[in-house]
C-alpha cells in the first residue's frame, strides 16, 4: 500500500468516526475573500455533508461552525476576528458547539497565537492545503482532545479527489492551480497559499465535462494565477494555460468558460487568440493594472510596464472589439508621488476599463511593502480613491450606456422581488422582470436602462450579442 492510499484511508477513517456522532447535527460553515476561498469552502461543506452534518445557514441552530478567513487586507482579518468573536456567545448558549477557524489568516502564526490567547472558545484552527485534515480535527475535539492549532499551509489537497458540495446547480469554478511565485512587494498570498502548484491537465479538463454532463452552464478555471498554469505531466500534449484554456472551450456543450485571477506579465497574445476564436470563450478578460506608474510598478515587484500593458490591451480591443476589461486598482502605495497617481488616472483613460476594484493600500505583515519608506498618510490616500473612483465611475457609465436598446444573452443567476439578476458573456450585471425558474438559464434581455455598475432591461425573443 503507497503513502497515498494509506493517508486516504486515514481520512476516511476519521470521516466515519465522526459520522457516528453526526446524525440529526448540523454545521454552520461562514466564507470571507475571494473566489479560491469560496470554492475552499465548497470542499469544505462537501467534507462536512460527507461526515453526516446538515448544512445550516443560522448559526444559532449549529452543533460545528466553522468560519473560512482572508488575509489578502488587514479590513478582511478585522472582520473575521469579529465574526470569530460572534461564536462566543453561541458557546456559551450551548457548551457542546465545536467552533473551527480555516483559510489564509490562520497560516500566520501571529494570527493563530491571537486566535488561541484571546479566543478560547475556539477548538482548532488550520491552513490552506489542509482541507483534508478537517475530519481528523474535528474528531478530536469531539472526542475530548485538546485544542489544536496548526499555522503554516499544507500539502496540496488536489490529489485528495475531495467532496465538492457546490452552491450552485449552474455556475462552478474549477481550481486548475495553486499558490504564486510572483511574491509582489504587498501581497500576502504566496506567504499564506506557497508556491505554484499546478493540476493534471487530463484531471482538469475530465471535471469539465462532468459538470457540463450535469448541466452547468459557466465554468471558471481558477488560480492565484492562472498565465503561470503548467501541468506537472512534462510528456502530455498540453502544457500551458492557453492550451489548456483552448482544450476546454472544446468540449461539448452550451456553457461559456471564464478565468481568473491573470497576472498582465503572462498574459500573451495567443490567449487573446484563443478567446477570440471559441464561441464558448466568454468575452471578457480580467487584467489586475494595480499601478499606472512604471515606477510604482517596479516597486510593487510586478514586472510589466505601462506600455506593455497597453499594448495588451489594444491587441484585446483589436481582436475581440466587444471584450469587456476589468481591473484592480491599488491606491496609495508606499512612495505614490502625485506623479505616479495621475499616471495611473492616465492609464484609466487610456484603457477605458468596463469596470475596476479598487482599493486603499493597507499595510500586511510579512510583506517586504509594509517594511517600505515613503509610506503615504491616510489622508491622500482618501483624496486619491476619491479622484479615482470619480474617474472609473464616468467610464463605466459611458460605457454601460453604450448598451441601451441592445439585446444580449444574459445567464439568470437570482431572484429577489420580482426581478432576476444575471451576467451577460462579457461580465456585465443586468436586472430584469421574470421567475425564479428562469435561473440558471440563457435569457435574452433588452437593455432598457443603464447605470454605472450594472443595466437593466427585460426579457426579449431574439438576441443581438453586444
Amino acid at each position: 500500500m503507497n503513502n497515498t492510499t494509506e493517508k486516504k484511508l486515514e481520512y476516511n477513517d476519521y470521516v466515519a468516526l465522526v459520522r457516528k456522532q453526526s446524525a440529526g447535527k448540523f454545521a454552520y460553515l461562514r466564507t470571507l475573500g475571494c473566489q479560491q476561498n469560496a470554492a475552499d469552502s465548497e470542499q469544505l461543506a462537501g467534507i462536512v455533508a460527507e461526515m453526516g452534518y446538515n448544512i445550516t445557514d443560522k448559526p444559532e441552530a449549529a452543533d460545528f461552525a466553522l468560519l473560512n478567513t482572508c488575509a489578502v487586507r488587514e479590513h478582511a482579518e478585522l472582520k473575521a476576528l469579529s465574526i470569530a468573536g460572534n461564536f462566543k456567545a453561541l458557546k456559551e448558549q450551548k457548551s457542546s458547539l465545536v467552533v473551527g477557524v480555516f483559510g489564509c489568516m490562520m497560516v500566520q502564526q501571529h494570527r493563530a497565537d491571537d486566535i488561541k490567547n484571546s479566543h478560547p472558545y475556539i477548538d482548532f484552527t488550520f491552513g490552506t492545503g489542509m482541507l483534508h485534515r478537517l475530519p481528523e480535527l474535528l474528531y478530536n475535539r469531539l472526542s475530548g482532545g485538546k485544542r489544536q492549532f496548526i499555522t503554516g499551509f499544507g500539502e496540496d489537497d488536489a490529489d485528495w479527489e475531495l467532496p465538492i458540495l457546490r452552491e450552485s446547480s449552474r455556475q462552478a469554478s474549477v481550481t486548475i492551480m495553486s499558490g504564486c511565485d510572483n511574491f509582489c512587494a504587498y501581497c500576502i498570498v504566496p506567504y499564506v497559499r506557497g508556491r505554484e502548484r499546478s493540476r493534471d491537465a487530463d484531471s482538469v479538463i475530465a471535471e469539465v465535462c462532468r459538470l457540463v454532463e450535469q448541466g452547468y452552464r459557466e465554468i471558471t478555471l481558477l488560480g492565484q494565477n492562472v498565465n503561470s498554469y503548467r501541468n506537472p505531466n512534462r510528456n502530455a500534449e498540453i502544457q500551458n494555460f492557453t492550451q489548456l484554456f483552448r482544450a476546454v472551450c472544446e468540449v461539448e456543450g452550451d456553457f461559456v468558460v471564464r478565468f481568473m485571477t491573470s497576472n498582465p506579465k503572462d498574459a500573451t497574445t495567443d490567449l487573446i487568440d484563443a478567446i477570440a476564436e471559441s464561441p464558448r470563450a466568454a468575452r471578457q478578460l480580467h487584467l489586475p493594472l494595480q499601478a499606472g506608474s512604471n515606477a510604482t510598478l517596479v516597486a510593487m515587484n510586478r514586472k510589466y510596464t505601462r506600455e506593455s500593458f497597453l499594448e495588451l490591451v489594444e491587441y484585446a480591443r483589436r481582436c475581440i472589439p466587444e471584450i469587456s476589461l476589468t481591473t484592480d486598482i491599488i491606491v496609495g502605495f508606499p512612495g505614490e508621488r502625485e506623479a505616479d497617481f495621475e499616471d495611473t488616472l492616465d492609464m484609466l483613460r487610456r484603457a477605458e476599463f468596463d469596470s475596476m476594484y479598487s482599493f486603499i493600500y493597507s499595510k500586511r505583515k510579512g510583506t517586504p511593502a509594509a517594511e517600505m519608506e515613503g509610506q503615504v498618510s491616510r489622508e491622500v490616500k482618501k483624496d486619491r480613491f476619491a479622484r479615482l473612483l470619480a474617474v472609473g465611475r464616468e467610464i463605466s457609465q459611458r460605457k454601460n450606456a453604450e448598451y441601451k436598446g441592445k439585446t444580449i444573452r444574459v445567464l439568470a443567476e437570482s431572484y429577489d422581488k420580482d426581478k432576476l439578476a444575471g451576467r451577460a458573456e462579457n461580465g456585465r450585471v443586468i436586472h430584469f422582470p421574470g421567475e425564479p425558474s428562469l435561473i440558471g438559464e440563457w435569457v435574452n434581455v433588452k437593455i432598457k436602462r443603464t447605470g454605472v455598475h450594472s443595466l437593466t432591461g427585460e426579457v426579449a425573443r431574439s438576441v443581438e450579442q453586444a
